[in-house]
């Protein structure tokens, strides 16, 4: 990651600013350029399914440290509502192994199709993964349907949190 992108990163986690998968993906040289997948296997599928109709699926998925020694999020989230999002965002709390908020940074999915599972890599700078005990989602920042309603209630009522890592996850 060059010096411009991780104090863009530090900027937008300083104010509360939307860090969207694709900057992040375009700041990373160890992650290749596209961030949209399937799930893998047959577990993640019942997963999935298991999450219901009508919700949106937040999967922490893995932490990794980078070279810099800060956390890299891998998050996976399934659409699993009606109508498709031009763009679903979430700011989440995170905090240190006291218990403490370390940050507030809006994890920005962008747009998610009706159905549509789709990865992305998020950067926490200033602390590795081990310093983080769980991750909360504090707020809907954004949630908005192809039809351009407001459905910020609903992708907070309507979400399910799993994680695959050894930080707690949830609401």
């Amino acid at each position: 990651m060059t010096a411009f992108a991780r104090a863009l990163t530090l900027a937008a986690l300083t104010w509360g600013l939307p860090m969207t998968a694709a900057a992040q993906t375009a700041t990373s040289t160890e992650t290749p350029a596209s961030t949209d997948a399937t799930l893998p296997d047959a577990a993640d599928q019942t997963a999935a399914t298991a999450a219901g109709s009508g919700s949106v699926l937040l999967d922490l998925n893995g932490a990794t440290a980078t070279e810099a020694g800060n956390c890299r999020l891998t998050m996976v989230t399934t659409n699993r509502l009606d109508k498709g999002l031009t763009r679903a965002a979430w700011q989440v709390a995170v905090f240190d192994a006291e218990g403490v908020v370390q940050a507030l940074p809006i994890l920005d999915f962008g747009a998610l199709a009706q159905g549509k599972t789709k990865v992305a890599l998020f950067e926490l700078p200033g602390s590795g993964c081990d310093a983080i005990s769980r991750i909360i989602v504090n707020d809907v920042a954004e949630c908005r349907a192809e039809d351009d309603s407001d459905l910020r209630e609903v992708c907070l009522t309507g979400l399910a949190t799993q994680t695959r890592t050894a930080i707690d996850f949830g609401l």
